[in-house]
Order: structure tokens, then sequence, then C-alpha cells
């Protein structure tokens, strides 16, 4: 291990981060090296409830909107800042710009951006103006499948 480098968090330790958490109290299934935690969250107390489902994967999450339907409240308009359409899931961070790493808690960044993007989303379906920043690559569909936002 080098000077000055973080160990990585394994699945387990962060599923027990995300249990012991009241922000985002759900339940999940733990596997050999990931796991799938569902959630509910609320971007403002006059919002209403999303279920959010985090996929937990080779030390790296992805964050799906499972309800309400976002395509539906969106009114056919194509969502901003998503890595992928269906189902959407969020674009939170910039994989290579090392903003998330693997020894970051995910209780403590990835489902505190998820409810701020959400607050984004809300905001944005009266705007139609996307206030929540980011980087949108000009003509890459869904943010490069992935490795870009």
């Amino acid at each position: 291990m080098l000077v000055g480098r973080r160990k990585a968090l394994t699945a387990a330790q962060q599923f027990v981060n995300l249990r012991g958490n009241l922000i985002c109290r759900g339940d999940g299934v733990l596997r050999a090296g990931q796991f799938t935690w569902r959630y509910s969250a609320r971007p403002w107390p006059l919002s209403r409830d999303y279920d959010i489902r985090i996929e937990f994967k080779q030390g790296r999450p992805e964050i799906f909107v499972d309800r309400p339907d976002l395509h539906v409240l969106a009114g056919g308009r194509r969502i901003p800042h998503l890595y992928q359409q269906k189902p959407p899931r969020l674009c939170l961070y910039l994989p290579k710009t090392y903003e998330w790493q693997s020894w970051m808690r995910l209780d403590q960044t990835v489902v505190p951006w998820a409810t701020l993007w959400l607050f984004y989303f809300e905001e944005w379906l009266s705007s139609n103006d996307w206030k929540g920043g980011g980087m949108h690559p000009k003509g890459d569909d869904d943010h490069g499948g992935g490795e870009t936002a």
C-alpha cells in the first residue's frame, strides 16, 4: 500500500454503511463483491417520494430511479444529466476525474448527490433548464455510456 493512498471499501462495508444511515433507510441484497440497495428519497419536504436503487459491482456504484417513471413526469422530453435514459441511471459524478473513489462511503456521497439530482430534476420539470451543473458533451447520447457526464 502506498503512503497516502486509501484502501477501497468492500461491498460489505458499503452495504453496512447504507444500512446504518437513516437518510437511506431501505433494504438490499448483498452477494460476493456486489449488492443492490433500495431506498426512498424526497428532495424537499413538499416533494414526491422517489424509489432509488443502487447497484454496486466491481467497486463502482450505479444509481437508478425506479419510481415514479421520470419519463412520464418529463412529458416526453429527453431527461438531461443521465448516463442512460432507460432505465434512468443518474449522472452524479465524472468517473475519470475521481470525484468519487472507492474509499468513499456511498451513504455520505452518492446518496446525498442523488437527492440533490432529484431536486434539480424537479426544478427542470418546470423551467426546462438544467441548473444542476455538470458536463454535457455535445453529440454524446447518454454521456458516453457512463464514462463521462
